[in-house]
């Protein structure tokens, strides 16, 4: 069933590179804006939601449209949802084609709790369950970021209890969450060291690295200035590329290719990549608004208002014109992990053949 679902996911991707698919097989869905975090690089935490999506909702939603076959559950905090048990079962129970589901978390929630529901979540068939353990910096420095003293301890004992789990569950996949920011980009090799110490089987291939981005409409840190430099982060970038080893497996290739393309992100301040928002995925928020991508505020329809069916909003005007737009390049320039991996597979010439690895032993 894994190498079907896989298979048929690659069909998709594959089927992408000549042209625009009929229905998305991406959905990027933040059930939730509410978090206990106070990041200084993000302002979702100030946020008072009222109304969000209930789980009828949602399993209304997942009935209506059963063709995802992958799914990147966000917030906020994805635990802060008592039911996110029942929000992951009704699209792992609709979604028959469902490959893959990723989601994140800040390790803030009760440990126990949340790795009993992963382990729920794991029993249910998903061929792949991926967890995204934020950890933004040495202890300290982590704990400063994150507005809550005693986060970096709670982040890694939260990755020690997914490698427990993973010794029972081969579906499970997780690596922690380095977001290079203008307060971290020269903390990432100390941050490594001290978390070895306490993880001593670390590799460099159990850090996913992002970058800092603004985006009122998401992120709600329009008037931040948390970006990081961009020659320095992509110095960051090439040395935990060439300290990475070869995996075998689609996320671990698909992070290779996501790493090199972010250097060029960075040193031409351009998205290496054609976007697929609104060709092969979408976002949509917890109160069932949809919109291109979590960077991009441009909202094109609401499931409440389309009686929770998306092809509504999908052939509606509204999104044919962002489409176009997007085909101009007018999209907002940006490479989120939440975007680029579907937008690498959907361009495998612009991703793989003609990519360059930029080496060097000094600054770009």
């Amino acid at each position: 069933m894994s190498l079907v679902r896989l298979a048929r996911l690659g069909a998709e991707a594959a089927k992408n590179n000549f042209y625009r698919l009929e229905r998305p097989y991406k959905l990027t869905f933040a059930i939730t804006y509410r978090c206990q975090s106070r990041c200084v690089t993000c302002g979702i935490w100030k946020m008072k939601p009222e109304g969000e999506l209930d789980i009828k909702e949602i399993e209304e939603f997942a009935r209506k449209n059963p063709y995802f076959r992958w799914i990147e559950i966000t917030g906020g905090e994805p635990f802060l949802r008592a039911d996110i048990v029942e929000i992951v079962r009704a699209f792992s129970r609709n979604c028959k084609g469902l490959y893959v589901l990723t989601m994140p978390t800040n390790s803030l929630c009760n440990k126990e709790m949340a790795l009993s529901k992963i382990e729920e979540m794991l029993s249910m068939g998903i061929p792949k369950l991926s967890i995204t353990v934020s950890l933004d910096g040495y202890k300290e420095m982590h704990d400063s970021i994150r507005g809550v003293p005693g986060n970096f301890d709670k982040a890694i004992e939260m990755f020690k209890g997914l490698e427990a789990l993973k010794k029972k569950h081969r579906n499970l996949y997780f690596v922690f969450g380095y977001t290079l920011s203008k307060q971290n980009q020269n903390a990432f090799w100390r941050t490594f060291n001290e978390v070895k110490a306490r993880i001593p089987n670390l590799r460099v291939n159990n850090f996913h690295i992002n970058i800092a981005q603004v985006s009122e409409s998401y992120y709600k840190n329009g008037e931040s200035n948390i970006a990081a430099d961009r020659m320095v982060a992509a110095d960051v970038v090439m040395e935990v590329l060439k300290r990475r080893k070869a995996e075998a497996g689609a996320i671990p290739v698909m992070e290779d290719i996501f790493l090199n393309r972010l250097v060029d992100y960075l040193v031409d301040g351009k998205q290496p990549v054609k976007s697929k928002s609104l060709d092969a995925s979408l976002f949509m928020d917890s109160f069932g608004d949809v919109y291109p991508s979590i960077m991009w505020g441009r909202k094109i329809g609401s499931i409440r208002e389309s009686g929770y069916y998306l092809d509504k909003i999908w052939n509606s005007e509204a999104a044919g014109e962002v489409r176009r737009l997007i085909d101009e390049g007018k999209e907002p320039s940006s490479w989120t992990a939440c975007e680029a991996y579907q937008s690498i597979a959907g361009d495998i010439y612009g991703s793989v053949i003609s990519r360059r690895r930029r080496v060097s032993n000094a600054r770009i």
